[in-house]
């Protein structure tokens, strides 16, 4: 966490600085889809601290799964915000690229905190295939719910706000998917680069020790599973 608040403090500091530099409010909006970035955590730690207080499947935890998977596809959203990186000319485009790049991975790691934490959840309550089968399932509805957001101008809020608008929408979608190809290529695309990437890191995060051909690594400084003491759910 302190991590992501650093990473989330410099992110918000670049744009400050090329707003000063350039005069240019245009980026601000990026401070923006970084607090709603963070809304998944909240959640996503409501979720883990109800299952450690009464580790049963019950309709308020259902009812936290399906906030926390409201608003997780805001935090792999900010990547599509490199498109207006496409319009028109930018003198800065290399510095823009960064700060776009830099918003958009903080943006996606602090989505897979949460995805981690709620795939925790789910792998004590129905065991490990089943929270991978969670993890496919959270994918795909992500892609979809980021393309809502990204060609189809809906907010996470508009299930509540606009559900009528909403409906309407997804309903013209559903009718007709083939309209346009990138109606179902964005989706499953985006789909797929979420479960990769996620599948990746977690692989690197659970990593026993480390592998250095060649390197003979002292014995002090590896890391003995049977004495790391992992995070109880319960």
């Amino acid at each position: 966490m302190l991590a992501l608040i650093f990473a989330s403090a410099v992110c918000a500091g670049v744009v400050i600085a090329r707003v000063a530099w350039t005069r240019n409010i245009d980026y601000l909006f990026l401070l923006w889809n970084l607090f709603l970035a963070w809304l998944p955590i909240v959640p996503a730690l409501l979720t883990v601290e109800y299952w450690r207080r009464q580790p049963t499947p019950s309709w308020r935890l259902a009812a936290l799964g399906a906030a926390w998977l409201l608003f997780f596809p805001n935090a792999p959203y900010i990547f599509t915000d490199i498109i207006h990186l496409t319009k028109g000319f930018r003198a800065h485009f290399w510095v823009d690229l960064a700060l776009f790049l830099s918003f958009g991975f903080t943006g996606l790691v602090l989505g897979f905190v949460s995805l981690y934490l709620m795939q925790s959840v789910v792998k004590r309550a129905y065991g490990s295939r089943a929270s991978w089968g969670f993890v496919t399932l959270v994918a795909g509805l992500s892609g979809f719910g980021i393309y809502l957001g990204r060609f189809l101008r809906f907010n996470s809020w508009d299930v509540l706000v606009k559900p009528l608008k909403l409906s309407r929408g997804v309903g013209k979608w559903a009718a007709d998917p083939l309209a346009n190809s990138h109606t179902y290529a964005f989706p499953a695309l985006f789909a797929t680069f979420l479960f990769i990437t996620y599948l990746m890191l977690y692989a690197l995060t659970h990593l026993r020790q480390p592998l250095v051909a060649g390197v003979e690594i002292p014995e002090s400084l590896l890391v003995k599973p049977s004495k790391v003491r992992p995070t109880s759910l319960h």
